[in-house]
């Protein structure tokens, strides 16, 4: 049990969260989650209610000790960094607030983990998508939509919740488009021609008119298409193609940097590109492009 002005505390930065980082509605629960995580274990560990003072003097080896029980509990190492970043930002937050030292929180190592690197197609791959994903629906506006937006997705790097919050005022698309990404940050992205020429495509066959502020991709009833659509439409796509389940809608973005790099794009342009706020997030795809590098060189080098 959290004490009243704890909870207060706790809701208060989580509207923070939302307001300053554009946080998504399920990134603030998973925030909330790992939080009262920590206190619920902080309240076992010491045995009484929490509350604003005792949270107040955590030490070194109370972090050591909810670390211990994480692992003790099966919490895989990427899930325990991810509470502890929350628990670094709630305190870092709450310490402003309240004027106490919050040196043994912030200070505590996140643990090490292998980063999952992105599963990108092949070029010929990510083409037939495009041109397979087309083929999926009886409507023929509902194919070209679909085929727009993984075209933005490929052709910009755009992530899925991106290329979906266009509005009506962004058609005819520009040859550059100015995005806002996560945590608010802006960029600039190049549209190809042919993402141009398929949205077009869209805009003539939609029986919904493009309204200035409402969304430019609509579902069959007219409202904003729903990310699990364009999802679905690439699982059918992919399973006629003989694809892995990693071809999704994001391995179209991850494809788009891949390929970029592939044909010698610069790393730093890149990011900016995909609206990395760090290039080591961009240096993902030089891994990438390295183990298959290894592999190809695995598969030809002769061994005798």
């Amino acid at each position: 049990m959290i004490s009243p002005a704890l909870s207060s505390a706790l809701d208060e930065w989580l509207d923070h969260a939302r307001a300053l980082n554009d946080a998504s509605d399920n990134t603030i629960k998973a925030y909330q989650s790992d939080v009262l995580g920590f206190l619920a274990f902080m309240q076992s560990h010491h045995g009484d209610a929490q509350g604003l003072g005792p949270i107040s003097r955590i030490t070194v080896s109370d972090m050591r000790a909810w670390m211990a029980s994480e692992r003790g509990r099966g919490v895989a190492a990427r899930s325990l960094a991810r509470s502890l970043s929350a628990v670094k930002s709630f305190y870092r937050w709450l310490s402003d607030r309240e004027g106490f030292e919050p040196t043994a929180v912030l200070s505590t190592r996140s643990p090490k983990f292998q980063r999952k690197l992105p599963r990108p197609l092949t070029e010929d791959a990510a083409r037939t998508m495009i041109d397979t994903v087309e083929l999926q629906a009886r409507e023929p506006w509902v194919a070209a939509r679909d085929m727009a937006v993984v075209t933005l997705l490929y052709g910009c790097g755009l992530r899925i919740s991106e290329a979906l919050s266009l509005t009506g005022a962004d058609a005819p698309l520009p040859e550059v488009l100015r995005i806002t990404g996560k945590g608010g940050k802006e960029r600039i992205v190049p549209v190809l021609p042919a993402a141009r020429a398929a949205v077009d495509a869209y805009v003539a066959a939609c029986p919904f008119e493009p309204e200035p502020t409402a969304p430019l991709f609509r579902g069959v009833r007219g409202k904003g298409l729903n990310p699990r659509a364009v999802q679905k439409v690439m699982e059918q796509a992919r399973l006629q193609l003989g694809l892995p389940a990693t071809a999704t809608p994001h391995a179209m973005r991850h494809s788009f940097a891949t390929h970029l790099l592939n044909a010698g794009g610069d790393l730093r342009a890149i990011q900016e590109l995909l609206g990395h706020a760090s290039l080591s997030t961009t240096q993902a795809y030089t891994a990438v492009d390295t183990a298959r590098l290894m592999e190809v060189y695995e598969r030809a080098h002769p061994k005798g």
